[in-house]
C-alpha cells in the first residue's frame, strides 16, 4: 500500500463538543447550541481617475458583526442571565468577554471565538404545552463589539 500522507491524518472538525465561559462570571455554561458567529465587512465603491475616464474601486467599508444566539437547557433556580439582562440601562450596560471554545475528543480547544464587549439583548424562554414531552430551553441573545478567532486556547 501507499504511503500515509499529512493531508490523510487532517479531519474537519466535529461541531458538537464545545464550551461556553461567560466574562466576569467566571464560570462555563453548558450550550445546546451556538449560532450567529459571523463578521462582515461592508464594501465602499469610490470612483477612481479623473472626471474624463474613471472606474470604479471597491474598498473595504465598516466591519458589521451579527448578534450571536445561545441555547440551553432550563435548570432550577438558574436566573444569572435573568439578572445579567435586568442590569442593561441606559449608559450602565455590563459588557462581558464570551469565549465560545470548539474542543477536541480529549477535550481540549482547537478553535476559540470571543466576543468582546458582548451583552444580552434578547431572552426568549420554552414554548410551554401540557402535551409536550421535551426539556425547557430558552434561548440567549448577545450582542458584542467584535469576534476574534485563535487556533486552540
Amino acid at each position: 500500500m501507499g504511503q500515509e500522507s499529512d493531508q490523510d491524518n487532517v479531519w474537519p472538525l466535529p461541531k458538537f463538543y464545545f464550551t461556553v465561559s461567560l466574562g466576569s462570571q467566571d464560570n462555563t455554561v453548558s450550550f445546546q447550541e451556538v449560532s450567529g458567529l459571523e463578521t462582515e465587512t461592508q464594501p465602499i465603491e469610490y470612483r477612481h481617475g479623473d472626471s474624463k475616464q474613471f472606474s470604479t474601486i471597491k474598498m473595504p467599508g465598516i466591519v458589521k458583526t451579527g448578534n450571536v444566539t445561545l441555547k440551553k437547557g432550563i435548570f432550577v433556580n438558574d436566573i444569572n442571565f435573568w439578572k445579567w439582562y435586568e442590569a442593561i440601562k441606559m449608559n450602565t450596560i455590563k459588557r462581558e468577554a464570551v469565549t465560545i471554545q470548539l474542543l477536541d475528543e480529549k477535550g481540549k480547544p482547537t478553535m476559540t471565538w470571543i466576543l468582546t464587549n458582548a451583552w444580552p439583548t434578547k431572552i426568549t424562554v420554552t414554548d410551554m404545552k401540557t402535551d409536550a414531552n421535551e426539556v425547557a430551553v430558552e434561548s440567549l441573545e448577545f450582542s458584542h463589539e467584535g469576534l476574534t478567532i485563535q487556533n486552540g486556547s
